[in-house]
């Protein structure tokens, strides 16, 4: 077990990444029932996606819901930091 530092107050991933302090499953759960107004992107910092999906409706539905299985599934997902998403 690696102990927390300032520049990763949560902990590392194995490759040695910083962990952020948000979830990828609320993020992904966030995206899933609201990602039509880009709530999930909102909650990690991505402003500029959110904002895109907040004029799209989450492109229709289709967008918001690719990208909340992204996030479910991917562990390379990073916040606004460039932290990786905790899981």
């Amino acid at each position: 077990m690696t102990v927390p530092t300032p520049e990763a107050p949560f902990g590392v991933d194995p490759q040695g990444r910083p962990y952020s302090d948000k979830s990828k499953v609320v993020a992904g759960v966030l995206q899933l029932f609201l990602g039509t107004f880009g709530v999930g992107r909102f909650y990690v910092g991505s402003t500029g996606v959110a904002l895109g999906q907040l004029f799209t409706c989450g492109g229709l539905g289709l967008w918001a819901l690719i990208d909340a299985i992204l996030f479910f599934t991917s562990n390379d997902r990073t916040d606004k930091q460039g932290r990786v998403l905790r899981g």
